[in-house]
């Protein structure tokens, strides 16, 4: 257990970033994962200033690489590209 104050308070603080980082990375896979599933390339090109921005606040948040974050939009435009009208 720890002795300090400000330890217990640095316990209490980890423990809500952690769930906040969990709760924006969960929002952005399933954003992707809506992104993937659809059929339209209308709709797909609307919705991807969203899932990019989301994956750039990631980035600026430090939860995921900011590789990873351009590999995941390449694949993604790349998939929209490929999508009929």
């Amino acid at each position: 257990m720890a002795n300090h104050k400000s330890a217990v308070k640095r316990i209490r603080r980890n423990e809500a970033v952690k769930l906040r980082k969990k709760a924006q990375h969960k929002a952005s896979r399933n954003a992707i994962k809506k992104l993937k599933d659809l059929k339209s390339k209308k709709a797909a090109e609307k919705l991807f200033p969203n899932v990019a921005s989301m994956l750039d606040k990631l980035v600026k948040n430090n939860i995921i690489h900011a590789n990873k974050s351009a590999n995941i939009k390449s694949k993604l435009s790349k998939h929209i590209s490929t999508l009929k009208k």
